[in-house]
């Protein structure tokens, strides 16, 4: 006698067992795509941020321990030598307000968007009725501007130049609307690219950085700073003294240590809460190797606080490569007519030993040591961001324990 029903059940159970098999291998690769395609948005992200952060107390860019000597004594700088991974972080690294240094974004972006080769002008920013009128508003709060004229044409280099150089604000906002269509779109840009670059203290919601609003650490900086000066375009723009726009005529760089002691670019910025800011390129010759220093300093306090900024980075820059021993400027004092009117200050009684000194060895603006000191350095010294562009200058003497600064 033969049971067939037996041979039917072991079927349906192959059949069960068939199905819970496929079933599961489905569910793992489901799992394994999620994860894969976790893994390949991290990954991306990695390709995008290559450079991480150490803090001062890990060893140095330059080899040996990071002294915190290195550091300016107010506010946040980092840096970053070039062919290096890591980005050299000193203390007090918090999200503060970034003034003009927010200009190198908005110039990367633009740049990103639009792409110039080296001595290419680009199209044409044909100005409005409602740019001038944007000027005049920003004019009267006392923001950086160039003066524009309706119907005038600006290239793009032209508009670059006269965002980076003379810092204008007005320019920032009519090339994030030439770029993006509106400045809140060109700000979301900002954001998104801040943060493929893992900028993750950074917060933009300007494009000029004239908002306080607008944040971000010296680290994170230095990773933008690093990343546009990339660019040809932008390398060469901000390694510009001064150029020449249609209306606004001659406008020159805020940069004053641009051509001195190594220092190729990059941008300047102040504000009464961001203090003064510098983002720089400085090239040196250590041990007979050319090296490439970029950094980033924020908060620094003076009456003139774009020559604040600068003081601290050519003086960090001095330190990070064992030239010379600069003091910390905590309260730069400048001559009259250096600082806008407003922010006049009153000279220091210099030491009685400076004025022994042979002031006669400073000639034609060079930049030298005085006699065989090794502790007394002459540095031309900078620059002030103001609507007219003015250029001023004057002489600092640093006599290792303090600083004299001389028209």
């Amino acid at each position: 006698m033969t049971y067939c029903e037996p041979a039917r059940t072991t079927t349906r159970r192959i059949r069960i067992r068939r199905i819970r098999v496929a079933g599961l291998l489905i569910v793992i690769a489901a799992i394994a795509a999620a994860l894969g395609y976790q893994f390949l948005a991290s990954s991306a992200s990695t390709a995008e941020s290559t450079i991480d952060v150490v803090r001062s107390e890990h060893p140095g860019a330059l080899g040996g321990a990071l002294p915190s000597t290195v550091w300016p004594g107010y506010g946040q700088a980092a840096f970053v030598q070039t062919g290096r991974s890591q980005v050299q972080a000193g203390p007090n690294q918090h999200a503060a307000a970034i003034a003009s240094i927010a200009k190198v974004m908005t110039a990367y972006l633009v740049l990103r968007d639009h792409p110039l080769r080296l001595g290419q002008d680009g199209p044409t920013i044909t100005l409005t009725d409602a740019d001038v009128a944007d000027t005049d508003r920003r004019r009267g709060r006392q923001e950086s501007v160039v003066s524009i004229a309706a119907g005038e044409q600006l290239t793009e280099r032209q508009a670059l130049q006269a965002l980076l150089l003379p810092s204008a604000n007005n320019i920032a906002a009519v090339l994030a609307r030439w770029d993006a269509g509106s400045a809140d779109r060109f700000v979301a840009g900002m954001n998104a690219t801040a943060r493929s670059l893992g900028m993750t203290h950074t917060r933009y919601t300007d494009p000029s950085g004239y908002d306080d609003a607008t944040v971000s650490t010296a680290a994170d900086q230095v990773r933008i700073v690093d990343r546009a000066m990339r660019v040809p375009a932008f390398a060469s723009i901000v390694a510009t003294p001064s150029a020449t726009l249609p209306v606004a005529g001659t406008v020159h760089n805020t940069n004053a240590l641009l051509g001195h002691n190594g220092f190729v670019g990059v941008k300047t910025g102040s504000t009464a809460a961001a203090g003064g800011c510098f983002a720089f390129r400085a090239i040196r010759w250590i041990d007979g190797k050319r090296t490439t220093i970029t950094g980033v300093v924020l908060g620094q306090p003076g009456h003139n606080q774009i020559a604040a900024g600068l003081a601290a980075a050519d003086a960090m820059v001095d330190r990070i490569t064992g030239h010379r021993a600069v003091p910390d400027l905590q309260q730069p004092t400048l001559p009259p007519g250096t600082a806008p009117r407003s922010h006049r200050s009153r000279l220091h009684a210099p030491p009685a030993n400076a004025l022994a000194y042979p002031w006669k060895h400073f000639v034609g603006g060079h930049l030298g040591r005085l006699g065989t000191r090794d502790d007394v350095t002459l540095h031309q010294q900078y620059i002030t961001e103001s609507t007219t562009s003015e250029v001023m200058q004057s002489i600092r003497l640093d006599l290792g324990h303090g600083s004299w600064v001389h028209p």
